[in-house]
């Protein structure tokens, strides 16, 4: 085999940078571990917190990272007061470093395979609604059959999760709606119910609006740009003759508790899944207002060109089963699917 060039490596053609990689022996010290401390770090624009990420002593990461700048000459982050921001540089080796370390996480689980689900870990990223009343049920199911895997949940909005499965964070994404991305695989694994409520104290608790005319006073509490909940109502509006321009929005807000608690208070009114709101209800914090019932479906995401390891087809499996054996229920008003089996 030749030996490799400089300009073998299109990561220094990328940065720009005077000084390549220089063969083996200069590859050789960028370490995976020197990766994670710099997307740690990087990520927290803080030594010391990207330190206490990793549980690393803050002498250990700082010269971690200044030994990468150092051996490449090139400056990773500028140093402002107290914080750090990434340099172009650092911004462009980011995404590169992320790259790396997902597909090294995605060689280390071939390896795993080999051997039974004894061991290994699975990393879930889902949307607030999915994370906070589908999912628990969901991991705890599994966990009974699977001790030995450990399993994370990240939690942020639909288009969030479609990043992490993007950058490799993230394992499995479970959201609220689907995503338009060619290069995600993604199946339906329950259907949700969206309602609408309003506070006791509000006109709609006592009498259902009869108009566009009515609808658009509200005042409305909605979630924010990029929430599944949101997106799933924006789609419904146009049928009722409406946008969401036309609607008098109080309140934009990052959570569904956030959202109940608005309304509960007398903020507005919302549409939002019956499973957040059902023990508002219950309790008389909340009416539901008789409106045209929204249904979506929570969808399972994961990168079509990722390995899917035996932890990430069990999950699958186990949501299969726990669907096939409640098939003909509803429970909360959400109605399972069976997921597919994806080609490893």
């Amino acid at each position: 085999m030749p030996p490799l060039k400089e300009t073998d490596f299109s990561l220094s053609r990328s940065f720009g940078m005077s000084v390549g990689f220089g063969g083996w022996n200069r590859i050789a010290v960028m370490t995976l571990e020197q990766l994670r401390i710099f997307v740690a770090v990087a990520e927290c624009e803080h030594v010391t917190r990207g330190a206490q990420q990793l549980n690393l002593t803050q002498s250990a990461t700082s010269a971690a990272v200044a030994a990468l700048e150092e051996r490449y000459a090139t400056k990773l982050f500028d140093r402002i007061g107290r914080r750090i921001v990434l340099t172009e540089a650092g911004r462009l080796f980011l995404k590169e470093a992320k790259a790396v370390l997902a597909r090294a996480s995605a060689a280390a689980k071939v390896l795993t395979d080999l051997a039974d689900l004894t061991r290994g870990s699975l990393a879930l990223a889902a949307s607030q609604t999915v994370a906070n009343y589908w999912l628990p049920v969901a991991i705890q199911s599994y966990r009974l059959r699977y001790p030995g895997v450990t399993v994370s949940t990240t939690i942020g909005n639909s288009e969030n999760v479609a990043a992490m499965i993007h950058e490799g964070s993230a394992d499995l994404g479970l959201v609220e709606a689907a995503i338009d991305d060619p290069t995600l695989v993604m199946a339906p694994v329950a259907e949700d119910e969206l309602i609408l409520v309003a506070p006791l104290t509000h006109p709609w608790a006592a009498k259902t609006p009869r108009s566009a005319q009515e609808l658009k006073r509200g005042p409305w509490v909605l979630r924010e740009p990029g929430s599944g909940t949101r997106s799933v109502f924006e789609a419904a509006l146009p049928r009722l003759g409406l946008t969401s321009r036309d609607l008098d929005v109080a309140l934009v807000l990052p959570s569904n508790e956030a959202v109940r608690a608005a309304v509960e208070a007398g903020a507005g009114v919302a549409v939002i899944s019956r499973l957040v709101v059902a023990n508002s209800i219950k309790a008389g914090n909340l009416v539901p207002v008789k409106f045209p019932l929204l249904h979506r479906r929570f969808v399972v995401l994961r990168h079509k060109e990722r390995y899917v390891s035996r932890a990430e087809q069990a999950f699958l499996d186990v949501i299969a089963n726990d669907a096939a054996s409640n098939r003909q229920k509803r429970k909360g008003g959400v109605r399972s699917f069976r997921p597919p089996t994806f080609e490893r």
